[in-house]
């Protein structure tokens, strides 16, 4: 209902003549939105002055902020913590009234060039130029229900809002035959444009020390994870080790010094000498509060990324840079 009134313009969507990149999903978490926003920040920030707009979830903070030195994740929420963390040079801002937001951001740095909005598919109060929508491979939004049945939180016919189709998770040896059959799927529109990823991870560094560590099979893990879908972490570690343990908290956990106390216990009880424990880089700037508790041991984050599959990854990268210069051209002529 909420969809049909705005589709009816009986509720409204204000327009900005700026370059707003929404990123989003229709269901909830797990399809690879906190990736994809950093893809799109080394994409654009080397070119423009780049800024993230983020609700800011779970964080214990109101209104409208954006990131500083001193900032910390349960100021700004996690995600945002891990952009302002990973790429100190752009604009890290929170605020759950975008429409809000979107103007005092751009009053307090004017030469705000590009706004990434994270995870605002569902926030029609503003209309982004550039929407791209993420489903998982394993639970494409085809196949999928609405809560509490399934994972939906928006109904299969929004995907016709995006400019831009990912299904991510991908695994790597997709065929040609398989992506003509997901496409059919989906069922693009004509104007839509359909992409595939896989998710790379990268070495892990210490929280603290940022040292890296390489993964061997022998390395005894445990893996501490707060996250929606740690099912592809699972695998990577699988795949890699003999074994490992995991200590599975919410997605957005906040961490205590009893679930502290739980890690070090867990930890305790592995015998391998070469024992690390294991977290995801949004973990990570939760954790981050204990650094004089943790900073002796082997804690390491584990980073990950989009790969873009059938060498498509020039042709997105040259669809988001074209959507920005036609309306930076737009707004000159304004």
């Amino acid at each position: 209902m909420r969809n049909l009134m705005f589709d009816k313009e009986i509720l409204k969507s204000s327009n900005f003549n700026f370059p707003l990149i929404c990123v989003g999903n229709l269901a909830v978490g797990g399809t690879g939105k906190t990736p994809m926003v950093e893809y799109l920040i080394r994409l654009l920030s080397k070119q423009y002055n780049t800024a993230t707009l983020s609700r800011g979830y779970k964080r214990k903070t109101e209104g409208f902020a954006i990131a500083n030195d001193t900032t910390t994740a349960l100021e700004i929420g996690d995600e945002p913590m891990q952009f302002h963390q990973k790429f100190p040079e752009i604009t890290v801002a929170v605020g759950e009234e975008r429409l809000v937001a979107i103007p005092q951001l751009l009053h307090d740095k004017p030469n705000t060039q590009v706004i990434i909005l994270d995870d605002a598919f569902q926030h029609r109060v503003v209309r982004a130029g550039l929407n791209i929508l993420l489903t998982e491979y394993k639970n494409l939004y085809t196949r999928d229900l609405m809560l509490p049945a399934g994972d939906l939180r928006d109904i299969r016919l929004s995907s016709k809002r995006a400019q831009i189709i990912i299904v991510s998770k991908c695994k790597p040896d997709l065929s040609e035959i398989e992506r003509q059959a997901l496409i059919h799927e989906l069922h693009p529109l004509p104007e839509q444009h359909v992409f595939f990823t896989q998710i790379s991870y990268g070495k892990p560094y210490h929280l603290f020390s940022k040292q890296e560590f390489e993964i061997k099979a022998d390395t005894e893990i445990l893996l501490v994870c707060g996250i929606a879908n740690p099912r592809p972490l699972k695998d990577y570690l699988t795949a890699r080790v003999q074994t490992y343990d995991m200590l599975r908290y919410p997605d957005h956990h906040i961490f205590s010094i009893d679930d502290l106390d739980d890690i070090r216990r867990q930890f305790d009880k592995m015998s391998h000498a070469g024992k690390i424990i294991l977290t995801t880089e949004k973990d990570a700037t939760r954790l981050q509060k204990f650094e004089s508790e943790l900073t002796h041991l082997p804690i390491y984050a584990l980073p990950i990324e989009h790969n873009f599959l059938f060498n498509e990854a020039p042709v997105f990268n040259a669809l988001v840079t074209a959507f920005i210069e036609r309306v930076k051209i737009f707004s000159n002529q304004q």
